[in-house]
């Protein structure tokens, strides 16, 4: 009897899962299994155990207390009009986008920390690269996932009071933002859903490789992404937080939109490979996916703003550009952009 299949017991099964995944509900598609989200034909973000492991190795590299962009805070026009495109690094995962008369913000982190806690977790060590007050009127948020060095309420609460952009996120996402800030206006969507934003542009909803978790018990309850940005003369892409995952989502890409006029790459928080290996791709990575979704400018981001990982503050760059040059890539091509820097990108010719 033990042996036996008890369908009303598995079916009771199921819906304790689904009901216990807090922010979304829905049916199972390739990358939703009815209860958590996952990585199709990918791999699971690391154990306890091996965190423990990681944090314990002794490796992590020790980062100054401060490291000051060599660019002064941008003040940008409050709006780019026709075939220009203007962007603006913050930090970290935020960059300033502007184009087509739309002002968007990537993953926007203003806060002193990527943590719960206000005194504790990844401290900023260079102020954002636009002074909020600065800021242009935000037309549009893109938050790529819940992790708190992409998902950041105070921010998107100050945006809110101050802009009230809409925010594009993946599914679930909408849920723990919706209750922290009532009013807020979102837009949740899964992969491959496209978004029609104003001004003939859109926002095509697409996969990456990663996770998600606000804590220990949400882990992979809401969806993460990235993001491609249409406008009537180009397209851009902002690829969040990803593993590079054997190139197979930059491929999509490519077959999908036929190429970019410029992307924006995570290029750091990669060591040690054995453990961030498939949820965050290193710089040499960044210039393959570069290479292969077709992007005719690129410019790095996760990186020189919160220590999240091992490697020493300035490696990154570095390595990007070693990486370019192997490839015969001018450096001018991908940038690793710093705070404050704004890099006013050429047509794709």
């Amino acid at each position: 009897m033990s042996g036996r299949r008890n369908p009303a017991g598995a079916a009771k099964l199921a819906a304790r899962k689904r009901a216990a995944n807090r922010y979304y509900s829905g049916p199972p598609s390739d990358h939703f299994d009815g209860a958590l989200f996952f990585n199709p034909d990918g791999q699971l973000p690391g154990r306890f155990a091996d965190l423990l492991k990681w944090q314990l190795n002794g490796q992590r590299s020790k980062w100054p207390a401060t490291n000051p962009s060599p660019f002064p805070q941008a003040k940008p026009a409050a709006k780019v009009e026709g075939a220009d495109l203007t962007v603006t690094m913050v930090g970290h995962s935020t960059l300033l986008i502007q184009k087509a008369g739309l002002n968007i913000l990537t993953d926007p982190v203003w806060s002193s920390r990527a943590s719960p806690l206000p005194f504790a977790g990844p401290k900023r060590i260079n102020p954002p690269g636009i002074a909020f007050a600065d800021l242009p009127p935000i037309d549009l948020v893109l938050v790529s996932h819940n992790h708190y060095d992409h998902l950041d309420l105070a921010t998107l609460k100050r945006l809110k009071a101050g802009h009230d952009p809409l925010v594009i996120t993946p599914l679930g996402n909408d849920a723990l933002i919706g209750k922290a800030i009532p009013g807020m206006r979102l837009a949740a969507h899964d992969w491959g859903d496209r978004v029609e934003v104003g001004n003939g542009a859109a926002v095509h909803v697409e996969p990456v490789h990663h996770w998600s978790a606000r804590g220990a018990r949400d882990r992979r309850m809401a969806l993460w992404a990235g993001f491609v940005i249409e406008t009537p003369d180009s397209k851009l892409y902002f690829a969040g937080d990803t593993g590079f995952h054997d190139g197979i989502n930059y491929r999509l890409m490519a077959e999908k939109h036929g190429g970019f006029r410029f992307a924006i790459l995570p290029i750091g928080a990669y060591e040690p490979r054995w453990f961030m290996a498939p949820q965050h791709q290193n710089p040499r990575e960044a210039v393959q996916g570069m290479t292969l979704c077709n992007a005719t400018f690129a410019a790095g981001c996760h990186w020189g703003t919160f220590q999240l990982t091992d490697e020493p503050v300035d490696e990154p760059a570095r390595k990007l550009a070693e990486a370019l040059d192997d490839q015969g890539i001018s450096r001018q091509r991908f940038r690793a952009l710093l705070p404050g820097e704004v890099w006013d990108v050429p047509e794709a010719s």
